[in-house]
């Protein structure tokens, strides 16, 4: 089993580390591993997950058309309905 020296640590952070790993009933090295686990654990998990973007992308999808957009937007226009009592305004 390998080992990990860590130097330089700020004695803010040390003290921080200290009491959390109190609090938890373990050793400051048995804390630091702790939390370096989960850190890498919840970090795999968040690159196996799809941006936002890329599940938009996903939603969306394409279709083919062999009509010409003319078409398609003269098709648009038939189908939607004028509302005669918004001619007047809100």
């Amino acid at each position: 089993m390998a080992n990990l020296q860590i130097k330089g640590i700020d004695d803010g952070l040390y003290n921080e580390l200290k009491r959390i790993a109190a609090e938890e009933n373990r050793s400051v090295s048995q804390q630091t591993l702790f939390l370096v686990r989960d850190y890498i654990a919840k970090r795999q998990k968040i690159r196996g997950t799809k941006s936002p973007g890329q599940v938009l992308l996903d939603l969306s999808g394409s279709w083919r058309d062999d009509r010409k957009p003319k078409e398609i937007i003269s098709e648009i226009r038939k189908a939607r309905k004028n509302l005669k009592k918004l001619e007047r305004g809100f």
